[in-house]
């Protein structure tokens, strides 16, 4: 991994930090929404490109140069990885974790937030 990649990645852990619900009650009070929002957006801004890089770049060329053999084998190898980092539940666990938060927040519906570019409407995303 690259210095920069490695810089990002600390970043992203350290925001990590930051961005996770806490349970002691801080988001009762406006201050306490408001860091988070801060948070949230920082976040975001550091991780979009960081993930569209990955996405377009990175991902694509390690697929052309491992074996479909090998990229399985790799699988297997970070699985304790997977079970010691998110528990027994692994990552489907922290997925549906994450999709609680997003039910809480009612930003679970992603077609609420796609553009409209002219096709048929659905709904307006509000509820109509």
């Amino acid at each position: 991994m690259s210095k920069q990649g490695k810089a990002e990645h600390r970043s992203r852990a350290e925001h990590e930090q930051e961005v996770t619900p806490s349970e002691d009650g801080s988001l009762r009070d406006s201050e306490g929404r408001r860091s988070l929002i801060r948070a949230l957006r920082a976040y975001v801004r550091m991780y979009r490109p960081h993930e569209a890089r990955e996405d377009t770049v990175l991902f694509p060329a390690f697929r052309t140069v491992v074996s479909s053999h090998e990229f399985a084998a790799l699988g297997e190898d970070f699985a304790p990885e997977e079970r010691r980092r998110f528990g027994a539940g692994g990552f489907e666990a922290i997925a549906e974790r994450v999709a609680s938060f997003e039910r809480a927040l009612d930003i679970h519906d992603l077609q609420r937030f796609t553009p409209d570019l002219g096709g048929p409407r659905l709904h307006d995303g509000y509820g109509g």
